[in-house]
C-alpha cells in the first residue's frame, strides 16, 4: 500500500507543478494579448492621426492653388502642373466612362411565392426571391 501511497503523492505533486505552469504559461499569452491590443489601438490612433494630417495638407494645398493662381512661386510650381496634369487626366477618364441611359428603368419581377410585381431582387410583400424580369420595352 506504502507503494500505492507514494505514487499518489508524486502524481498529485506533479500535477499541481503542471497546473502552476498552466497559469503562468496562460498569464504571459494573455499579458501578450493585451501588449499585442494595446499596441494594435496605438497604430490605429496614428493611422487616424496621419490621415487627419493628410486631409489639413490637402486643405491647405488646395487653398494655396486657387489663393494664388497664377502668381505661384518656382518652388511649387511642378507640383502644381503636377496637380493639374492629374486633374485633366481625372476629368478624360471620367468622360470616357461609359453613360448610363438615365431613362433606362429596371425590369419587372414577379413573385413566385405570393404574385406581387416589382422591381427588386426581393419581393416587398413575403421576402422571396423574385422571378424572372419581365421585358418591359414591348
Amino acid at each position: 500500500m506504502a507503494f500505492f501511497d507514494e505514487l499518489t503523492k508524486k502524481a498529485q505533486t506533479y500535477a499541481g507543478v503542471a497546473v502552476d505552469k498552466a497559469k503562468d504559461l496562460a498569464g504571459a499569452a494573455s499579458e501578450k494579448a493585451k501588449e499585442v491590443a494595446d499596441s494594435a489601438k496605438i497604430n490605429m490612433a496614428i493611422l487616424s492621426e496621419q490621415r487627419e494630417l493628410d486631409k489639413n495638407y490637402k486643405a491647405i494645398g488646395e487653398w494655396f492653388v486657387a489663393e494664388y493662381g497664377e502668381d505661384i512661386p518656382d518652388a511649387v510650381k511642378d507640383v502644381v502642373e503636377a496637380v493639374n496634369a492629374s486633374k485633366a487626366k481625372i476629368a478624360e477618364l471620367e468622360a470616357s466612362k461609359p453613360q448610363k441611359d438615365e431613362e433606362e428603368e429596371p425590369a419587372e419581377r414577379t413573385c413566385p411565392v405570393c404574385g406581387t410585381t416589382a422591381d427588386s431582387k426581393f419581393c416587398p410583400e413575403c421576402g422571396a426571391p423574385m422571378g424572372e424580369a419581365k421585358d418591359t420595352q414591348e
